[in-house]
This record gives C-alpha cells, sequence and structure tokens, in this order.
C-alpha cells in the first residue's frame, strides 16, 4: 500500500475529529454533558474542572471509522478492485472486526458516561456490570478473529516462542480486560490518554507496515490523526474529556491491533505506560490493605494512584505529565519496533 493513504486516511481523521468538536461541544454544553468530578480520585484542585463537556471521545472515534473506510475504499479504488469484494479479503474483515471490537467497547463506555452524567456523580456502571459486559464484546471479538482466519494460539515473546492451545483464549480475554482497564486509568490528565495513544497508534503503523499488515495501517493512522484533532480540545485546559466512551474505545484499540500482530512482547513495551499506570493501583491498593492489616492503619507507597496523580502531587504540571509520559512511551514503543524489525 503506497504510505501517502496512511497520511491522507489520518488527516482525515484530524480533520473529522477537529472540526466535529465545533459542533459536539456546543451541543454537549446545551445538553449538560457535564464530567462530574469526585476529588477522592483526584487531586483537589481539579474540583474546577466539574461540568467540563464529557464524552469528547465521539471525535476520534468518528474520525477513526470514517478515516478507515475511506482509506479502504481508496486502496481497493487504485488496486483496480472493486471495493465490495471485501468479503474475500480477510485481512479486512479482521480489521473490521477490531472496529466494530473497539466501537463495543465505547458503546459500554458511553453508558458508564450516561449513567455518570443523569446520576450526577462519578460512579456510573458497577464494576462487575462493566466486566460482564467487557467479556462478552471480548469473546465475540475473539470468535471473530477465529473464524476470519486468525487461529494462532502461539505466545510470540521475541526471544521464545510457545504454543498454549485452548489455554490463549481465556489468557488472551484476561489480557484484554487489563489493557482496555489500563488505558481508561490513563485518563485522569488533560491530553494525557490521547496523546500516549497517538505515540502508540504511530508505532503501531510502522510495526504493522513492517509485518505487511497493510489494512491494519489503515486504522492505526486514522486513530493517530483522530486523537491529534481531539487534542485540539483536549489539552490543558481541556475543553472536553474523552470519557469512558472514549477511553473504553482507545483502549480497545490499542489491545485489539497489538494482539493482532501476535507479537506479544512487542504489544506490552507499546502499552507499558497503560500497564504501568494500572499496576501502580494495583500496589497501592494491596500495601494499603497489608499495612492496615498489620498495623492497624493503611500506609500508601505513592502519593497518589493512578501514578499520573503522584506526580501532579509531586508538582509536575499536567503538560509536563503528558509530555513525560509521552517520550517514555515512544522510548518504550521504539524498543519494540527494534523487535519487529530485526526479528
Amino acid at each position: 500500500m503506497p504510505f501517502w493513504i496512511n497520511i491522507l486516511v489520518g488527516l482525515l481523521a484530524f480533520i473529522v475529529a477537529a472540526l466535529g468538536g465545533k459542533a459536539l461541544l456546543p451541543w454537549l454544553h446545551k445538553i449538560k454533558f457535564g464530567q462530574p468530578i469526585k476529588v477522592d480520585f483526584g487531586p483537589k484542585w481539579h474540583a474546577n474542572k466539574q461540568g467540563t463537556p464529557t464524552m469528547g471521545g465521539i471525535l476520534f472515534i468518528v474520525g477513526s471509522v470514517v478515516g478507515t473506510a475511506a482509506g479502504y475504499a481508496l486502496f481497493r479504488f487504485l488496486g483496480t478492485l472493486d471495493a465490495t469484494t471485501i468479503v474475500g479479503d480477510r485481512e479486512a474483515l479482521r480489521v473490521m472486526s477490531c472496529v466494530i471490537f473497539c466501537i463495543l467497547f465505547g458503546v459500554i463506555g458511553f453508558i458508564d458516561d450516561f449513567a455518570k452524567v443523569a446520576k450526577k456523580q462519578n460512579e456510573g456502571l458497577k464494576p462487575m456490570q462493566k466486566i460482564v459486559l467487557q467479556v462478552v464484546a471480548a469473546v465475540l471479538w475473539l470468535a471473530a478473529m477465529y473464524w476470519f482466519g486468525d487461529r494462532s494460539t502461539v505466545i510470540d515473546l521475541s526471544f521464545v516462542k510457545f504454543d498454549i492451545s485452548f489455554f490463549y483464549y481465556p489468557l488472551m480475554i484476561l489480557v484484554i480486560l487489563y489493557l482496555t482497564n489500563a488505558v481508561n486509568l490513563t485518563d485522569g490528565v488533560d491530553g494525557l490518554c490521547g496523546t500516549v495513544t497517538l505515540v502508540a497508534m504511530l508505532i503501531f503503523t510502522l510495526i504493522c507496515s513492517k509485518l505487511q499488515m497493510e489494512t491494519y495501517t489503515l486504522f492505526t493512522m486514522a486513530l493517530a490523526g483522530g486523537c491529534l484533532g481531539f487534542l485540539v480540545w483536549n489539552l490543558h485546559p481541556a475543553k472536553c474529556f474523552m470519557g469512558d466512551t472514549g477511553s473504553m474505545y482507545l483502549g480497545a484499540a490499542v489491545t485489539a491491533v497489538g494482539l493482532a500482530t501476535h507479537k506479544h512482547l512487542v504489544l506490552l513495551l507499546v502499552a507499558l505506560v497503560y500497564i504501568l499506570e494500572a499496576l501502580s493501583v494495583m500496589i497501592q491498593v494491596t500495601y494499603f490493605k497489608y499495612t492496615k492489616k498489620k498495623y492497624g492503619e493503611g500506609r500508601r507507597i505513592f502519593k497518589m494512584t493512578p501514578i499520573h496523580h503522584h506526580f501532579e502531587m509531586s508538582g509536575f504540571s499536567e503538560y509536563k505529565i503528558v509530555l513525560t509520559f509521552s517520550l517514555f512511551g515512544l522510548i518504550v514503543g521504539l524498543c519494540g519496533l527494534l523487535l519487529v524489525v530485526f526479528a
């Protein structure tokens, strides 16, 4: 595939997301879809963000879907092939299943966001309700990928590979649950999740290109462009938040593309920022419960979790956190790319 098509796809998604904000934000203000802020889940000064429109993730969702569809149609047209022959293109069908999978997670996030706004509080779906819906979506996606020919059950850690047969699927469901919710936890500072995911998608574009997964590059570039367009409205001070609608979509996208490459160590590196964000919460909660049981009072390792709040409480500005985390994501992502290039 000519790389200029990917550039056009990213540009189209950027325009859709950036210009779409001019219509979406006034509408969200009008219907009073503002984010409820509970200071227990973040620094106290985040309270001044109360009422900022949420569900802004719709911008990059629409941008990425439109960009991917337009890019694929152009690719097939230039290849003198009828775009309607998608039924015979298994890679395209797998990419389509990935997009639908992401949309399903976006819908779960939308339900959660809507419940928060309706109740005027920071709690939407109950944890178990969310997990059940996520498991159903994960099972459907894995089944679709299997149906469309992706049947490898090999765990690829670059330096070692091993086939775990049927156990691959339950393990991947756990990976999906962890990573998608880890991306959700990363969305706590203006511009952070969008910028980190922009970097991850650009890295995945290069990885998929190297692996000759050309159709996937359309989606990764479209989402990168969509994230960039969304950041027009989300960089500090944010004019809108992506909400769970957006963060769940991004989590599904990072996970789906990463698992589709079947380069599991590479996925771990590209997604390391998200993984560490979620791990910081797990460490904090575990240590707090342990010390409370042993000493009668809970103690903390970090000032606040997820870990971006620890940096914030330590005096880092939101811009500095975004820059630091994104640069770290770029470095470890490039390490993952090198594993693919020199494999």
